[in-house]
């Protein structure tokens, strides 16, 4: 099967659970494709830890969750060595870490030391304990949740983390018409539990990452990524503009949405679709407009409406 047709089908497996957000589904399997990481941040309530836990079955792989709390060590996450008693040796017991998908659920919960935690396997996919280094599975991927209004006892992410996950989403409140759904499905099931069958398994998510490789990006649409990512280090609202990773992240979110619909070149729309996810949390806004409660949404739909098009043949 193709990219376009895989991704539809892990779709619709997951729209039996969750109503809507196809516009969301879409980000997050960019992401995937793109070897990413992705953060959820929104209100409670919204399905942010069902989305993940849906996608995590979907695609077929070893999943473990991670439940942040203020007292969670860096040695819950990757590990520790426990000595043997029996043979006298220490053996090492892996942490929840070594799996294919990772929920980390409220990660703001915990202290840095222990967020930093994931920070090794999250870029290089590896971790290393006492000297010793141990590759991640692949494929690997992190899904953070975090809760945008609660500040009491949570510990905000620094940017270097925040850099690392390659989109920032949200799911959003359902339509009126989409909640009477949600509460269907539920008289429906008569069970809260919701069961998504497996659609993928790792081996094929890595063939679909690798197929995304091949898609064809041309030099003015390159172009177009740099313009857009120096115009936030230039924007006069923005203290801190994205770095050059931001353009790789639109980069490889791009190819990822071309191949998605079943295309093999990036158009300029691809780029405008993965902006908002990709840029949002890349950028830090100056404090004065920050207190105005200007969103970077707000400044990065601003940049895209100055910085031209290009047109490709």
């Amino acid at each position: 099967m193709t990219v376009e047709e895989d991704c539809a089908r892990i779709m619709d497996e997951i729209s039996t659970v969750i109503v809507g957000k196809r516009d969301v589904m879409e980000h997050i399997l960019c992401a995937i494709l793109s070897h990413g990481h992705i953060l959820f941040e929104d209100y409670p309530g919204l399905a942010k830890t069902l989305m993940a836990y849906c996608f995590s079955q979907a695609l077929g792989c070893d999943f473990k969750r991670i439940q942040f709390t203020p007292d969670l060590l860096p040695a819950d996450i990757t590990g520790t060595y426990i000595y043997n008693q029996l043979n006298m040796t220490f053996d090492l017991r892996k942490g929840p870490i070594f799996t294919n998908v990772l929920l980390a659920d409220e990660i703001n919960r915990a202290p840095p030391k222990t967020q930093s935690a994931l920070l090794e396997a999250m870029q290089e996919r590896q971790v290393t304990l006492e000297g010793d280094t141990y590759r991640m599975a692949e494929p690997f991927i992190v899904m953070a949740t975090q809760n945008p209004i609660e500040y009491e006892g949570t510990y905000p992410l620094p940017e270097a983390q925040l850099d690392r996950f390659l989109i920032k989403t949200s799911v959003g409140y359902p339509s009126k018409e989409q909640e009477i759904e949600i509460i269907e499905r539920r008289k429906e099931r008569k069970e809260d539990e919701v069961h998504v069958k497996r659609v993928v398994n790792a081996k094929e998510i890595m063939k679909m990452q690798r197929a995304c490789e091949e898609v064809f990006i041309h030099h003015d649409i390159q172009q177009y990524i740099v313009s857009l990512v120096q115009a936030t280090r230039e924007h006069p609202g923005v203290e801190v503009g994205a770095s050059p990773r931001g353009s790789l992240a639109l980069f490889k979110l791009a190819r990822a949405r071309a191949a998605l619909h079943g295309r093999d070149f990036v158009l300029p729309d691809d780029i405008k679709d993965v902006v908002m996810p990709a840029l949002r949390h890349r950028i830090i806004l100056k404090p004065e407009i920050w207190y105005t409660r200007v969103h970077e949404d707000t400044i990065l739909a601003q940049i895209l409406e100055k910085i031209p098009v290009p047109k490709v043949e």
